[in-house]
């Protein structure tokens, strides 16, 4: 900008100030630039330095493992089976334990030989090249062996359960395993010969391992992703159909160990899973963590324990009624001389009786016990695996959690991952199938228990018919029939009503049982820690089905801790068992109310009681409830009649003999029965059985105080 004089005029000082700001910040960007460069290279150098040390530890692994599972084959095919053909006498089919298991230790062998003869360390990369290469040349042979083995493997399961059912000669061989393997904790032979059919499926795992940490431009990437999908290959059905079964089986075998046997087992990698296990699990049940949620999956769950229960329900109904049906064909009322031998109807139905026990029923239970309850027992038996397989996913889930809160994880805790996912996936693949067909045998049960009852009732009425044609009400036109059936049932209704009027009334008095010394002292300690106001009573018996639950008896006392659970359900509370604490249903707690006297217990009463001839039995409904209140000593409450005690809660009394009252009622607070002591003994007895009489008048023969 030129003045007026023509010479240049300087910029505004805000606009220079303005461009140096500008430079400034362009080159501060410039060094953060760099600076960020920088640290992002340093992070992928470090990365890189991660993966490829993942990557080596886990060629390591598959070395490692590898040397490892042919060093217990060796052991296993050699001196364990050795000393098994020392025993006496001899193993029937020994050799069929042990077949094919040498293609498997060859094939492991060589491949083990190759990988070790290199004069490269496994952290070299051409070393996977080596490693790749090596496994792809033998695929085809590894592919036959365990083939044959995987193939045979049910048949070594056959045989161990037949050695088995030889108590003693299966204690031999588990003495043998354990004499020559001292080192290894293997309880029995299946521990050896079950690792072909891990060894198989644990190559896809270790190859994909190490393939996730190499990076795609690494020269063996390609040969190291056709070895992956090589041994994956190897794991189809058509091969690995046998190793499948053994897992499922695993889920289903339910081992008999020795105490001894599971203290060997425990280990502290054992004793630290269980303990985290533990401490997630309450974490959940405290509400402090989360839980993880599958709707899917627990719909799937819930369906298939609705499933186990109803077919579980059923089995043991149909037990149940086998068990009476066989009782009724033992009983043989024709066998009995009822002096009825003019009466056509008792003739009848003694032939009835006999047809039934000898024709119709053996043919119905024959055809229940075929149709149904087998079926039903086949079905119960197949719930066992996939019940055992959502437990045993329950608890990876557990694991899987603790290992989600970590960035980085081993090659260790990667397998337990992979195993939870795979679990997880096997039950969402089957057991959408499993429920379905289990639902179609049970509805086909319950089809043929319905079909069979209609048999049964057929077969019944075409009995019944053939007989009741010589009845005299057969000539009877409809109406009278109806008329004369409807009477002869309100008869017989009021014969049966008037005998359970009579049960009534012999089972009308209150039946109280004192409180035993244990259930005092507990009740005294459950007062002391709570307080009388958290003390419940039990209205009926309780069958825990739930984690936590508690089984408790009719009547039982609890404290109360807290009125609901810790998802805030108001239906379980927390109470203490005097001892164990768990959750209850609260619709089967009352609050425990023990009658409180308002005076101090008086050996003596002041009503005057019935006399002798208005006297009623225990059972029969009483007078209007006497008062009680406390008299002078000069009186002596003795017994007015003779009384049998019933019960080891009543006392046996004599007339005339005096006695001791303890409380004026019972424990509801009912005056009909007085709590007593009587030669030494405490029991209930009918109040109006006692008498208030002064101590002249009591007899001489008893003392008066």
């Amino acid at each position: 900008m030129k003045g007026a004089g023509g010479a240049e005029e300087s910029p505004p000082p805000e606009e220079v100030a303005g461009e140096e700001e500008d430079e400034f910040i362009k080159e501060e960007e410039q060094e953060m630039s760099e600076e960020k460069k920088e640290r992002l290279a340093a992070e992928q150098d470090e990365a890189r330095s991660r993966a490829a040390q993942r990557q080596g530890m886990a060629i390591e692994e598959l070395i490692h493992t590898e040397r490892t599972f042919l060093k217990h084959l060796q052991l296993c095919s050699l001196n364990i089976r050795v000393n098994l053909e020392k025993l006496q006498p001899p193993l029937p089919n020994l050799d069929g334990m042990f077949q094919h298991i040498g293609e498997v230790m060859d094939v492991s062998a060589r491949l083990l030989s190759l990988l070790e003869q290199t004069q490269m360390h496994p952290s070299d990369p051409e070393f996977l090249q080596f490693l790749c290469d090596s496994f792809l040349s033998m695929s085809r042979d590894i592919e036959m062996a365990y083939k044959e083995y995987l193939a045979n493997y049910n048949n070594i399961t056959t045989l161990e359960n037949s050695y088995k059912q030889r108590e003693e000669q299966w204690a031999e061989m588990v003495k043998v395993v354990k004499s020559s393997a001292p080192e290894i904790n293997a309880s029995n032979l299946t521990f050896f010969l079950v690792m072909p059919v891990q060894r198989i499926a644990r190559y896809p795992l270790l190859l994909q391992t190490i393939q996730k940490h190499t990076d795609p431009t690494h020269p063996a990437y390609a040969t190291l992703t056709q070895a992956a999908h090589t041994a994956v290959q190897l794991n189809l059905p058509s091969i690995n159909g046998k190793a499948n079964s053994g897992k499922s089986d695993k889920y289903k075998r339910t081992e008999t160990l020795t105490i001894r046997d599971k203290i060997n087992r425990l280990s502290g990698h054992s004793i630290a899973k269980k303990t985290a296990r533990l401490s997630q699990f309450l974490k959940h049940e405290t509400g402090m963590v989360p839980q993880a949620k599958d709707e899917e999956f627990d719909q799937l769950v819930a369906f298939f324990f609705v499933i186990e229960k109803g077919v579980c329900e059923l089995h043991e109904d149909l037990e149940a009624y086998l068990s009476h049906l066989q009782r009724l064909q033992s009983c043989r009322p024709e066998d009995h001389d009822l002096e009825m031998e003019a009466d056509k109807g008792a003739l009848f139905s003694r032939e009835i009786a006999v047809a039934l026990r000898q024709w119709i029923y053996p043919e119905f239970e024959r055809r229940l016990v075929s149709l149904v309850f087998k079926p039903l027992c086949s079905l119960r038996e197949l719930l066992a695996g996939p019940r055992n397989l959502i437990r045993k996913r329950r608890d990876k889930l557990l694991d899987y959690e603790l290992l989600e809160e970590k960035s980085s994880l081993s090659y260790e805790e990667q397998a337990v991952a992979n195993t939870y996912r795979t679990i997880h996936a096997l039950l969402l693949a089957e057991l959408p199938q499993f429920n379905a067909r289990s639902t179609q045998l049970l509805q086909a049960a319950l089809g043929n228990l319905s079909c069979l009852l209609g048999d049964l009732a057929t077969d019944m009425e075409q009995l019944a018919n053939s007989f009741t044609q010589q009845l005299p009400h057969s000539s009877m036109d409809s109406r009278e029939f109806w008329k004369w059936a409807e009477s002869s049932v309100l008869e017989a209704g009021q014969s049966l009503e008037n005998l359970c009027q009579s049960v009534q009334d012999e089972l009308n008095s209150p039946i109280v049982q004192p409180l035993s010394s244990p259930a005092q002292k507990r009740l005294k300690g459950l007062r002391d820690r709570h307080g009388p106001d958290k003390i419940y009573q039990l209205s009926g018996p309780v069958v825990g089905t739930r984690d936590l639950d508690l089984t408790l008896n009719k009547g039982e006392l609890v404290a109360v801790l807290s009125e609901m659970d810790t998802r805030g359900d108001r239906r379980r509370w927390l109470v203490d068992a005097g001892g164990p604490r768990g959750y209850v249903p609260a619709a089967k707690l009352v609050c425990y109310q023990q009658v409180a006297q308002a005076t101090p217990p008086s050996p003596y009463l002041s009503a005057t009681l019935p006399a002798p001839a208005s006297r009623r039995h225990s059972y029969s409904p009483g007078p209007p409830t006497p008062g009680f209140s406390i008299a002078t000593p000069c009186y002596q409450v003795c017994a007015g009649y003779d009384f049998t005690a019933r019960g080891s809660h009543e006392v046996s009394l004599r007339a005339g003999e005096p006695v001791r009252v303890l409380q004026p009622h019972d424990k509801r607070g009912n005056a009909e029965w007085s709590l007593v002591e009587a030669h030494g003994s405490k029991g209930y007895v009918p109040s109006n059985y006692l008498e208030v009489l002064p101590a002249m008048v009591a007899s001489p023969s008893f003392p008066y105080c």
